[in-house]
């Protein structure tokens, strides 16, 4: 059963990646060239918004001060404002803006991964525990987890597709896991593997 201690560290650190995102998202759409991702790029950081006033009402809940700092939430502020800096060296680099928006692509995935999995921790926790924390962190996870598999998958999809279209290979815009709904790993998997299928398809209806 988590202790408060390593349990506060988790929603600190969770808190300020959600903090990060926000400036990840509100960067990484000055990169997109791809109107169906800056679309979704535009929700996804309003639901990042959301995600942070989630988590600041569950700290409140908790008795924690959401302003408060640990070295682990030093550590995540850092590597959300290099994602912004990468981000921002691309814009400036002179390169096409296709390449700046593959540089956001990755970044996203790397924020949402660090966010995935900490939510995956907070649900965990939240099957752990037997007591009035349980149910706050139950209440939060509900609220999110759903929008964190979408955001990572999604992006996932969208970056493979990308560095396809890049290398001058076929691809399909908007990825698979973007037309199919994908919410799960499994789905991701599976709409990965109907992407020749999709490309076989669109062919078909060029001719």
């Amino acid at each position: 059963m988590p202790t408060l201690q390593p349990l506060s560290e988790l929603l600190y650190q969770a808190l300020e990646t959600e903090q990060g995102g926000i400036k990840v998202y509100e960067t990484a759409i000055r990169c997109a060239v791809n109107d169906d991702l800056k679309h979704e790029w535009t929700d996804y950081l309003e639901q990042t918004r959301e995600h942070e006033r989630v988590l600041r009402e569950t700290m409140e809940k908790l008795g924690l001060d959401a302003d408060a700092q640990s070295p682990g939430r030093a550590v995540v502020r850092h590597i959300g404002e290099s994602l912004v800096m990468a981000m921002t060296m691309a814009l400036k680099s002179g390169a096409p803006r296709e390449a700046a928006e593959l540089v956001a692509a990755e970044c996203v995935i790397n924020a949402e991964t660090k966010d995935h999995a900490n939510w995956e921790l907070i649900g965990q926790c939240a099957k752990s525990l037997d007591d009035a924390t349980a149910s706050v962190l139950k209440a939060a996870y509900d609220q999110v987890e759903e929008q964190e598999d979408h955001h990572l998958y999604h992006t996932k999809g969208w970056a493979r597709e990308l560095w396809l279209q890049s290398l001058g290979l076929p691809a399909v815009l908007p990825p698979p896991e973007e037309v199919k709904q994908v919410e799960t790993a499994i789905g991701a998997a599976k709409a990965e593997a109907s992407r020749e299928a999709m490309l076989g398809r669109t062919a078909r209806e060029q001719r």
